[in-house]
């Protein structure tokens, strides 16, 4: 397809965004981000809508290719409610994922990525169904570990959120948190501790026994999120001095 109508559908979907855009949410929205953030101020549930009908139309009539051209360019606007689309997108072709998808996707990571919520959204949906197909690159994340941009970092975790819920590489879940029990940054403290929390809830003995095993040196908030769904007999066994 031609690029100049992909971009026209492009135009479609900024065209609404804007008349859905709402001073007060842009302003509020802003309030959960310590970086600068492009908004529109559209509510979640709208461009959630927005995303759904945009997508069936584009899904007839458009290949997975295309699909990935205009995920690109919404990522590439640095808007958060195009990233938003862009991931709703992405995870919608699930039944079409390759190996070869995952260098895409890493790439979205690596130049797009700019704050939690983008992070989130795409790593917990996309990333991780991608590793639910092809288990194999779940060693691929250890890697992003040692990154200096601190959203890969924390997409080493998070990624692994819906798998480990299912009770998957639980191994793999505990070597990632040791890799970054000591990270500075309380974005990835919070991203680590949750996919520790996440495990939990299906390996809830051995993700306690790992907690309480780094509770000298686990910074607090990490600590905090990985125990948050533990009974509270556990709770309060681990909070105690």
């Amino acid at each position: 397809m031609a690029s100049s109508n992909l971009n026209s559908i492009l135009l479609k979907i900024r065209r609404e965004l804007k008349l859905q855009s709402n001073v007060n949410v842009r302003q509020s929205g802003k309030n959960f981000f310590r970086e600068k953030i492009k908004l529109y101020g559209v509510r979640a549930p709208v461009v959630k809508k927005i995303a759904r009908e945009h997508f069936k139309s584009v899904y007839d009539h458009h290949g997975k290719a295309e699909i990935y051209f205009l995920c690109e360019n919404l990522w590439k606007s640095g808007y958060l409610e195009e990233s938003f689309i862009a991931c709703e997108w992405s995870y919608r072709l699930r039944e079409k994922y390759e190996e070869k998808d995952f260098k895409l996707f890493e790439k979205w990571i690596d130049k797009y990525v700019s704050n939690w919520a983008s992070c989130d959204t795409f790593c917990n949906h996309t990333v991780g169904e991608f590793l639910l197909q092809f288990p194999a690159y779940v060693a691929t994340l250890k890697k992003w570990t040692k990154s200096t941009n601190r959203w890969k970092r924390r997409a080493a975790a998070v990624s692994l959120i819906i798998p480990a819920r299912e009770g998957k590489f639980l191994n793999d879940v505990l070597e990632i948190a040791e890799i970054l029990l000591h990270d500075e940054d309380d974005l990835v403290q919070k991203g680590y501790g949750w996919m520790l929390k996440a495990a939990s809830q299906v390996h809830q003995q051995a993700v306690f026994e790992y907690v309480m095993s780094k509770k000298p040196v686990m910074p607090r908030t990490a600590f905090r999120y990985a125990i948050e769904k533990m009974p509270d007999e556990l709770k309060k066994l681990a909070m105690q001095k």
